[in-house]
């Protein structure tokens, strides 16, 4: 369910967004950074069924998702997973930059969202989509939204009856005033697809 101060904020500013605050969404954090940017490499541009279809054979294939553990497995062995030859290179990478101090995850609860895009995607296989994806299911940031990606693209079509798909400048208009919460109505927006 909604936080109470999200459902109120939701139904202050836009009468048409608080009657989709109903959709059960949550926004919750896990502590295994390196596991959860791995994942969403992963399962990058595959749709929801695949992802998890080949996430799971990653994690029974290498079972210890760690940068240590990554970074000395053979490229096959990874490929074997399901992952394609660009995805092993990416995952490498992650790997590589939790291990040199790239990325400094024991910062991350100290360092703004910008802050933690601007060195996720230093990393090659890490742009700022995944990046935004990071910081709303790994690290629980709430106010995160994701202008370019197409599901919300289209949960904001849906929503104010657009004919046509709203432009990343739009997208980043009208998510403004969902701020703090942006992550919550990126979740209900994604949701609201689901919905007939």
């Amino acid at each position: 369910m909604l936080p109470i101060k999200v459902k109120k904020h939701f139904k202050s500013i836009d009468h048409r967004f608080s009657a989709l605050s109903s959709l059960d969404v949550t926004v919750s954090s896990s502590h295994d950074h390196f596991r959860s940017l791995c994942e969403s490499i992963v399962c990058q541009q595959l749709s929801g069924r695949a992802a998890a279809s080949i996430w799971k054979k990653f994690i029974q294939t290498i079972k210890n998702i760690t940068p240590k553990n990554i970074v000395v497995q053979k490229d096959e062995l990874l490929r074997s997973t399901g992952i394609s030859w660009s995805k092993v290179k990416y995952t490498k990478n992650v790997a590589a930059a939790f291990l040199d101090g790239t990325v400094t995850p024991e910062k991350f609860t100290r360092m703004s969202e910008d802050e933690i895009i601007a060195q996720l995607v230093k990393i090659k296989g890490v742009g700022r989509w995944t990046a935004e994806m990071f910081l709303m299911f790994s690290l629980g940031r709430e106010d995160v939204f994701s202008a370019g990606d197409l599901g919300l693209r289209k949960g904001v079509q849906k929503l104010l009856s657009m004919k046509t798909l709203p432009s990343i400048k739009t997208m980043e208009r009208i998510s403004k005033k969902w701020s703090p919460y942006r992550t919550y109505a990126a979740l209900i927006l994604w949701k609201s697809l689901e919905t007939v």
